[in-house]
Order: C-alpha cells, then sequence, then structure tokens
C-alpha cells in the first residue's frame, strides 16, 4: 500500500543514510521500522487485555480469587 507521510528533515536525512548504508530502499527501512515499532508496543495490548480480563469476572468470583491468593502463598519468589 502507498501512502505519504511528513517527518522532519532531520529525521528523513537520517533515515536516507541508513538506508544507503544498510543497502535498503526507503520503502523497506520505513516498513521494517514500522514492523519493529508495532512488534514493540504488542505487548502492551496483551498486557491491557489481560488487566482487563482480570478486572472483570475472574475478580466477581470469591472462588478465584481465593484460590488465587493460595497459589501466591505456596509460591517461591
Amino acid at each position: 500500500m502507498k501512502t505519504a507521510i511528513s517527518i522532519p528533515d532531520d529525521v528523513f536525512e537520517d533515515a536516507e543514510r541508513l538506508a544507503r548504508r544498510l543497502g535498503h530502499s526507503r520503502s523497506q527501512l520505513y516498513s521494517r521500522a514500522l514492523r519493529e515499532f508495532v512488534a514493540r508496543h504488542e505487548p502492551d495490548h496483551v498486557t491491557a487485555v489481560l488487566d482487563e480480563l482480570c478486572t472483570g469476572e475472574l475478580a466477581a468470583d470469591a472462588f478465584v480469587a481465593r484460590a488465587g491468593r493460595r497459589v501466591i502463598e505456596r509460591t517461591e519468589w
């Protein structure tokens, strides 16, 4: 997919130098950079979903809460 973006001149120049040094096209460099950025932030999404799940139905279940506490108490840290 083609897209147009605006970036500061200094970032563009740094990216151009890096692309030349790596032997990549500008598109390859930007795609790789964006892919790495998205992957780096994916764990944040997983954590948010797990947090939401744990504060939802599971937290309302007293049995699950007690069982969880027992597991934590018996676990050697």
